[in-house]
């Protein structure tokens, strides 16, 4: 009775701590719940006050505390507070912003760099969850282009990359026509993290009996107490372990048992290993080796925003800088016509002008004030957008309404064309980010055709299993004598023993081989990965084809747009110089002031080509960086300031 005690006790501590377990797993999943809509914006210091928040960094590391393993982490909340440095920019009211400005505080505050951010972590989880024999998730690697206006010249959206073909149930099309279904093909992988289980318990059983001979009692009790556990864990070679541990303990009424209480032990070893189908490093590590090529192609992904944004800043920025320019123009044009006016009202009370006169300027006037207000709104509409690219957030409403002065000049900055053609193609080769993912795509590829063939063999699998049973008990004194004897052990440890040390053992050695006929699917699967493998290397060139083509239209619109400047500055000169000859002949009486007028308004347009002009050409000199990928070294960029999101360079060149 005191043994049955014992293992109640047992049996209560151990459910105790299954029950305890079960608790920090229910606190595990509320604390990883997401957050209502309500919550989903904190504040920096909301932030910092939350435990279970921590970097992105430190989500891979493995946790020391012994339930860390089985409690969710919570990844710190979006920061959606504009940076430091815009305040430093406001004066008076108004932000006054250089290109240089305006790309660190878009590497600081873009939120199309911050989502983009997301997918680096992404792709280290991804190697995480196959290290222990997951499938891929993929990763995304395409642009992301929430950002209005300027637009990021030749850089395109991409696709997810990576992913299995598991469970796709469509055509499984990737970029560009890509298809990518059988990514990832082969026989099966299983989880490499080693996996515990126990089964703990208690049973009593009662029964009636009616033939009272069975077990000498009309009422017939059997307590049994089992704790059996079992470890199993694969590995990458293609090999599995098992090992089995049973143990059990009962006691019974009966007259006619041997032996109450008795005990058994048994300890069971199953040891597999492939030897055709799933044998080896490569069909087992497949999702790992595809999960770190996703993540170097996720890396190139993000330095692929990197490009596109700055591109799209420097574009909004030389589009600000003409809508500037054009409406400083516009209002010298507005000034000089109501002038003009004043100036003819004046004749006119004089009566040395026809009132016909006056009545042309005043329309002259009128068409000149409507182009400012033209002029006027896309300027608040360019600054806008450049608020938007530069900011986390426009909530604050005096923010959202300052005006923007551009202090960077297009005429200052244009610069003869040095770089021989071949170099910039054979740059843009070397450089350019959809090569670079492109050759991390052909080796996953290659891998999976390795993998694909290796899945075409039979299942061959060679086992070992080795069996120690042992069993104790003492003998039953309603049953037997006093005198009694046996040679089996009395306690559990003796039985545990005698299944430990080879007294009754079980050895067997055998193969197990399945062979599919006709193998259909198999084939199929393999020769597609070979067909896949091909339309890759076919894009591959299709590529390169593309990108000398991007180079020479870059440099081919570069060189058209240095020319339409020289044009339109000669045009802006000669309108200036007309200008003058008008106002001259004006004054000695020889001109009309609707020819001067005519004379000013032509040197507005002209002016106003000039700074669209000058701003065509701007954009042609950044889509040449974009086209031979070297607009962050243009600019001395960083990447890994781009990942932190943190620029520390100062003073941009």
């Amino acid at each position: 009775m005191k043994q049955v005690k014992t293992n109640w006790s047992r049996t209560a501590q151990a459910a105790a701590a299954i029950l305890l377990l079960q608790v920090n797993l229910a606190q595990a999943a509320e604390s990883s719940a997401p957050a209502t809509a309500t919550t989903s914006v904190q504040t920096p210091a909301q932030a910092a006050a939350k435990p279970s928040a921590i970097p992105f960094d430190q989500l891979t590391r493995h946790s020391l505390k012994p339930f860390g393993a089985y409690r969710g982490r919570t990844a710190p909340p979006p920061d959606l507070v504009n940076s430091a440095r815009l305040s430093a920019l406001v004066r008076d009211g108004k932000i006054y912003l250089s290109l240089s400005n305006a790309i660190d505080l878009a590497l600081e505050n873009n939120l199309d760099l911050v989502i983009a951010r997301y997918n680096l972590p992404i792709a280290r989880m991804d190697v995480l969850r196959t290290a222990a024999g997951g499938s891929v998730r993929g990763v995304n690697t395409g642009v992301v282009s929430g950002t209005p206006g300027g637009g990021s010249g030749g850089a395109g959206a991409g696709t997810g990359a990576g992913g299995t073909s598991s469970g796709a149930g469509g055509a499984g099309a990737g970029a560009s026509g890509l298809v990518s279904s059988t990514l990832g093909t082969g026989t099966s992988v299983s989880s490499y993290d080693p996996q515990i289980t126990a089964k703990v318990y208690n049973d009593h059983t009662s029964e009636q009996l009616t033939n009272f001979q069975v077990e000498g009692v009309p009422l017939y009790k059997y307590n049994t107490s089992v704790a059996n556990f079992d470890y199993s864990q694969a590995f990458a070679t293609g090999s599995s372990v098992e090992v089995t541990w049973n143990n059990s303990r009962a006691t019974t009424n009966g007259k006619y048992d041997y032996f109450s209480p008795s005990y058994s032990a048994s300890m069971e070893v199953v040891v597999q290993q492939q030897l055709l189908a799933g044998f080896g490093l490569g069909p087992n590590l497949r999702y790992l080796h595809i999960a770190k090529t996703n993540q170097k192609i996720s890396d190139i992904a993000f330095r692929a925003q990197a490009i596109a944004t700055v591109t799209q800043i420097c574009n909004l920025y030389w589009d600000l800088v003409n809508a500037y320019d054009n409406e400083q123009v516009e209002e010298r044009s507005v000034a000089f016509a109501e002038e003009t006016l004043n100036t003819n009202r004046k004749q006119l009370e004089l009566q040395a002008i026809p009132a016909m006169d006056v009545l042309k300027a005043e329309s002259e006037l009128a068409a000149r004030q409507q182009a400012l207000t033209v002029a006027r709104t896309n300027l608040e509409l360019q600054e806008l957008y450049m608020k938007n690219a530069i900011t986390r957030t426009l909530d604050d409403q005096a923010l959202e309404e300052m005006p923007v002065v551009p202090t960077d000049r297009i005429a200052t900055r244009i610069k003869p064309i040095a770089e021989d053609v071949q170099q910039m193609i054979a740059a843009a080769l070397a450089t350019r980010t959809e090569l670079q993912e492109s050759k991390l795509d052909l080796e996953n590829r290659e891998l999976s055709r390795k993998t694909a063939r290796n899945a075409m063999l039979p299942s061959l699998d060679l086992y070992g299993v080795y069996v120690g049973t042992g069993a104790a008990g003492t003998m039953n004194a309603k049953y037997y004598s006093p005198s009694t004897t046996t040679d089996l052990p009395s306690s559990y440890g003796g039985a545990l023993q005698n299944a430990l040390n080879d007294t009754a053992p079980e050895y067997r050695v055998g193969l197990s081989l399945s062979i599919p006929l006709r193998n259909r699917i198999a084939k199929a699967d393999q020769y597609r990965t070979e067909l896949e493998y091909r339309q890759s290397q076919v894009y591959f060139e299709e590529l390169k084809k593309n990108i000398r083509i991007e180079v020479r239209n870059a440099r081919y619109a570069l060189e058209q747009a240095a020319s339409r400047v020289e044009a339109a500055r000669k045009a802006r000169d000669l309108s200036q110089k007309t200008l003058d000859i008008m106002q001259q002949e004006q004054k000695l009486g020889a001109g009309s002031s609707q020819q001067t007028l005519a004379a000013e308004h032509d040197l507005a347009l002209a002016a106003s080509a000039l700074v669209t002009a000058e701003t065509a050409y701007e954009k042609a000199r950044i889509e040449v960086r974009r086209a031979t990928g070297s607009i962050l070294e243009e600019y001395g960029i960083s990447i890994d300031e781009v990942k932190k999101g943190v620029v520390e360079a100062e003073n941009r060149q």
